[in-house]
Parts: structure tokens; C-alpha cells; sequence
């Protein structure tokens, strides 16, 4: 493996070579990213088929987190491939790092399901999202690394900010495929068994990419360095236990990368959940709504790099932080009026209270399947969180009845005098049907209404999600690239970068749905981007300098 980084320095490479360079490194990134993002563009789906042996909101939770455990172990993958990386290579680590997700990726549309294997189904997935994770883990920082290394002086920006598009490209892929497959084979065989399709496709995008990547050569940048002796043997030691670059690795972390990764989730992840969980819009037309505000958006990532080359790298990325901190709560509100105006209408002329003895309410997250939420203020809770209904919770204090007033209508609490086995739950099912009736009386529909969506206004406020994601998420490869030498490259700026996105960022579902699951107000989970990306702002606008004109052949 290590003889084509051994090998003499090659000559700089022309335009033609440089265009094959980003072809080729972006590409085969879009397909890492496809599939890393097929699970989150199907996670609705994926909970019936591999969580259906706990309660709803758990077994939603729970399907989050199978999605953040890819994330999770993303700082793991960048640790032990930036390592290879600056030992070995660039180009020989992203091969195996785009075998180890192409592979997994399949076999995920092989898996069985919860039905028919039980609680070995979701183990499995999760085993899958792993190592998912770890390879994604080592894509970026090579892929970045080696088009940073290959681009002329002043054009950094320019040249990786076509590998930022792969991430967004991919999900747009992701989305894409899940549309034509959902639409040639209907809803009914898609969420049935179609949703397979699109991850064994996963197994022809690997066979392309791989034959792509192998026409590449290592960059000049780490051929040079290896012809000079320059290298290292212990690439962890040095940017982690020297003091120097750990200060940089951590003012990466906190002053870049964390910021950028929630408003990289939340404009592209947490709007999809959003549209098809908050409120209730048909998943193919949520796809077909996000899929748009990417197209419109994507060449935005190449417009911010440009442009970063121009004025600098730092103020763009917190500009990008301070907006979407500002704007995302009267965005997602003006989303609600648009994607579902009926709903927007009833939360506002009929509110919903659930008042009770706070000892009766518990936070309905059992990730084993044997709690049992019965209480009448658990039962009211569930109900209303599973029909994407915004309420709050009002103290009644201690041995008050429950009681549900959906505007100026009160309804006694769920009481199953006494009741067990199939007669509690002919008594629950009464009860939710009486509140479902008032609730559809009081104006709230059960699912979102396609022909009264406003596309384009609900389009325009997605492509401002995925504008400020741009704005973030452009210039910061380069800058990433720019903060740390030849030697520890691909090792010091892949850590920073996958905590920051795989830590910070790929829990930002799972968070935000567990705190509007535990409130009751659909916004609710919104506040965890926005302080995330607040901070951010803070840490980078104050202690880090611009990278534009820093030299990296060193």
C-alpha cells in the first residue's frame, strides 16, 4: 500500500489533471455521503420495520439514535484513517474507507426485520451504522485534504468547496432515489419492502467509485514531504499530545465545526423530520420539497469557497452561525403555516393544555420495550406527541385529575375505572377517540393537506435553511486544511471535524425530538441548534485568525 506514496514527487499537476482531481474526489465522496444518508432520508419508515416492538415516540427515539450511532463513531474513524492517512497516503485510506461504506450500506437492504428476527434486527442495523460511521469517519479529511493539496495558491477555497457540495449532493441522491422508487412502486410496496431498493443500488455507485478513484494519484503536497523526510511515524502524538496543535484541534472544534454541524443537520435533517413527523406531510412530497431547496441551493457551497478566497474563510462561516441562531424559530413557524396551514390555524384558535399532577407524568422514553405509560396524563401526552399536536403542561398539583382542554373545551382525563388486559385498552382507545374527535372539531387535521401546501413559499424557506448551510459549511475545508500542518494533516483536522459533525451535529435529531417529545411545544427542540451555533460564533469570532493566506506546503 505504501509504495505509491513512496514513490518520487510528481510534477504539479495542469488544469485538466486538477479537474480530474476534484471530479474524482467529489464524486466518490457523493456516493460515501448517498449512502451514509439513505438511513436518515427513511428513518420514519425504518422505525416500523426494526423498532416495532416498543411504543411510538420510543421506538422514533430510538430509530434517531441508530441514526446519531453512525455519528457517534465518526471521531473514532477519523482518528484511526487520519492516522493511515498521513502515514500511508491520502488516496490509498479513502479507498478502503469507501469499500468499508459500500459494503455495510448493502447489507443494511439485506437485513431482517424486527418481525421476523426480533430484538437481533435493530442490533444488526446499528452494527451496519458503525461502520457506516467509522468509514465516513476517514472520507472527509482525505478527500478534503487531497484536493487542498493538489489546488494553486489563492484557489483553496474555490477547489474544496466542491468536495462541501458531495455532502449535500448526496442527500439530494438519497433523496432523489427514495422519490423514483417510492413513486414507480407505490406507497403501500415501498414502505413494505421497496425501501431495500435504494440501498442495494449502494453496491453499482461503490463499483463506479472505486474505478474512479483508482485512476488518481497521491498528492504532490505528501509526496513531498516523504520525499524530504518530513514525515511522521506518530501523527496521534503529535497533534493531540503537543500543546500547540491540540489548542488548534480544540478551537477547530468549538470556534468551526461545532456551529457548522447544527446548522448543517438542522437545514438539511431536522427539517425532513420536521415536514414529516411535526407535521404530518406526505413523505414523498417532504422529499420532493427538500430535494428542490438542495438543487437550489447547492451551488451556493461553490459561490461561499470563491468567495472565502476573496474576503477570508472566518467571517463567513460565523455569519452563517449568527443567522441561522437569529432566524430558525420564525423560519420552522412560517414553515408550520405553510406546509400545513389548517394546523398552523388550529394551534392558534384552540391551544391545548394538559393539566396534572406532575408525579403522574412521566418522560416516555423506554428504550427496552417493558414500561408501561398508563397514567392519564401519560396517555394524554402520547396521544397528542404521536398526532403532532402542541400542548402544554400546566401544574395541577399534587392529587389533581387530569384534565385535556382543547380550547375552550375540557375533557376529563383518561380513566380506565379499573379495568386490565383487552378491556384497558377498549377503554384507552375510547378515550383517544373522543379527544381525536374534538381536536378534529377544534380544527386539527390528522395529517397535512397536499393540495393546500404552499410549495413554493415552503421551498424558499428551505432553501434558507440550506443558503445559511452553505455559508457554513463552503469555506470550512479549507480553513480546516489552512489550521494544521503537512505532516498531522489528515490526522488534526478530521478529528475536530467529526466531533463536531458527528457528535454535535448527529445527535441534533435525537436531541431535538427528545425535548419536544418531553415539552410538548413542536419548537421546543430548535433551542439546541441555536445555542449550539451561538456559542460557536462567539469562540471563532474571538479567538481564531483567518487561514487564507496561511501556506500549507510545509
Amino acid at each position: 500500500m505504501g509504495a505509491d506514496s513512496q514513490a518520487a514527487p510528481a510534477p504539479k499537476p495542469g488544469k485538466g489533471r486538477d479537474a480530474l482531481v476534484i471530479g474524482a474526489s467529489s464524486l466518490g465522496t457523493v456516493f460515501e455521503w448517498y449512502d451514509f444518508y439513505l438511513y436518515g432520508s427513511l428513518a420514519v419508515i425504518i422505525t416500523s420495520h426494526f423498532f416495532s416492538g416498543v411504543n411510538e415516540t420510543t421506538g422514533f427515539i430510538l430509530a434517531l439514535l441508530a441514526f446519531a450511532a453512525g455519528f457517534a463513531i465518526r471521531p473514532l474513524g477519523a482518528v484511526i484513517f487520519g492516522r493511515l492517512g498521513d502515514i500511508w497516503g491520502r488516496k490509498n485510506t479513502f479507498l478502503i474507507t469507501m469499500l468499508l461504506m459500500g459494503v455495510s450500506t448493502f447489507v443494511v437492504g439485506l437485513l431482517p426485520s424486527y418481525e421476523r428476527i426480533g430484538i437481533a434486527a435493530p442490533i444488526l442495523l446499528v452494527v451496519m451504522r458503525l461502520v457506516q460511521g467509522l468509514a465516513l469517519g476517514g472520507e472527509y479529511g482525505g478527500a478534503a485534504t487531497y484536493v487542498a493539496e493538489h489546488a494553486p495558491e489563492g484557489r483553496r477555497g474555490f477547489y474544496t468547496s466542491w468536495i462541501q457540495t458531495t455532502a449535500t449532493v448526496g442527500l439530494f441522491l438519497s433523496l432523489l432515489v427514495v422519490l423514483i422508487v417510492r413513486t414507480q412502486l407505490g406507497e403501500d410496496a415501498f414502505k413494505a419492502w421497496g425501501w431495500r431498493v435504494p440501498f442495494l443500488v449502494s453496491l453499482l455507485l461503490l463499483g463506479v467509485s472505486l474505478w474512479i478513484r483508482l485512476k488518481l494519484h497521491e498528492s504532490p503536497t505528501f509526496q513531498r514531504m516523504i520525499a524530504e523526510g518530513k514525515g511522521t511515524k506518530k501523527p496521534l502524538a503529535e497533534a493531540f499530545g503537543q500543546w500547540k496543535n491540540l489548542k488548534v484541534v480544540l478551537l477547530a472544534l468549538f470556534g468551526l465545526t461545532m456551529g457548522q454541524a447544527v446548522v448543517w443537520y438542522c437545514g438539511q435533517f431536522y427539517a425532513q423530520f420536521f415536514l414529516e413527523k411535526t407535521l404530518k406531510v406526505d413523505g414523498a412530497l417532504a422529499n420532493l420539497l427538500i430535494a428542490s431547496a438542495l438543487l437550489i441551493g447547492t451551488p451556493f457551497f461553490v459561490f461561499f469557497g470563491w468567495l472565502s478566497d476573496k474576503i477570508g474563510r472566518k467571517w463567513i462561516i460565523i455569519a452563517g452561525c449568527v443567522l441561522a441562531a437569529a432566524t430558525y424559530f420564525p423560519i420552522f413557524k412560517a414553515i408550520t403555516t405553510y406546509a400545513n396551514p389548517l394546523l398552523a390555524q388550529a394551534e392558534a384558535s384552540a391551544p391545548v393544555t394538559v393539566s396534572a399532577d406532575p408525579a403522574t407524568c412521566a418522560f416516555q422514553f423506554d428504550p427496552v420495550g417493558k414500561a408501561k405509560f398508563n397514567t392519564a396524563c401519560d396517555v394524554a401526552k402520547a396521544y397528542l406527541a404521536k398526532a403532532g399536536v402542541t400542548y402544554s403542561v400546566h401544574d395541577g398539583g399534587a392529587g389533581s385529575p387530569t384534565t385535556v382542554q382543547v380550547g375552550g373545551v375540557t375533557l376529563s382525563g383518561f380513566d380506565a375505572k379499573g379495568a386490565t388486559g383487552k378491556a384497558f385498552a377498549a377503554e384507552r382507545k375510547a378515550w383517544e377517540a373522543d379527544l381525536g374527535d374534538q381536536l378534529k372539531v377544534a380544527g386539527y387535521p390528522a395529517k397535512a393537506d397536499g393540495a393546500l401546501v404552499d410549495k413554493p413559499k415552503v421551498i424558499g424557506l428551505l432553501f434558507l435553511l440550506v443558503l445559511y448551510v452553505t455559508m457554513v459549511y463552503g469555506p470550512i475545508a479549507a480553513m480546516l486544511v489552512e489550521l494544521f500542518p503537512t505532516r498531522i494533516r489528515y490526522t488534526a483536522m478530521s478529528l475536530p471535524y467529526h466531533l463536531g459533525n458527528g457528535w454535535f451535529g448527529g445527535f441534533l435529531p435525537t436531541t431535538s425530538f427528545a425535548i419536544v417529545a418531553a415539552t410538548g411545544d413542536v419548537y421546543s427542540g430548535l433551542w439546541y441548534p441555536v445555542i449550539i451555533a451561538s456559542v460557536t460564533a462567539v469562540i471563532g469570532g474571538l479567538f481564531l485568525k483567518d487561514t487564507r493566506h496561511n501556506v500549507i506546503d510545509d
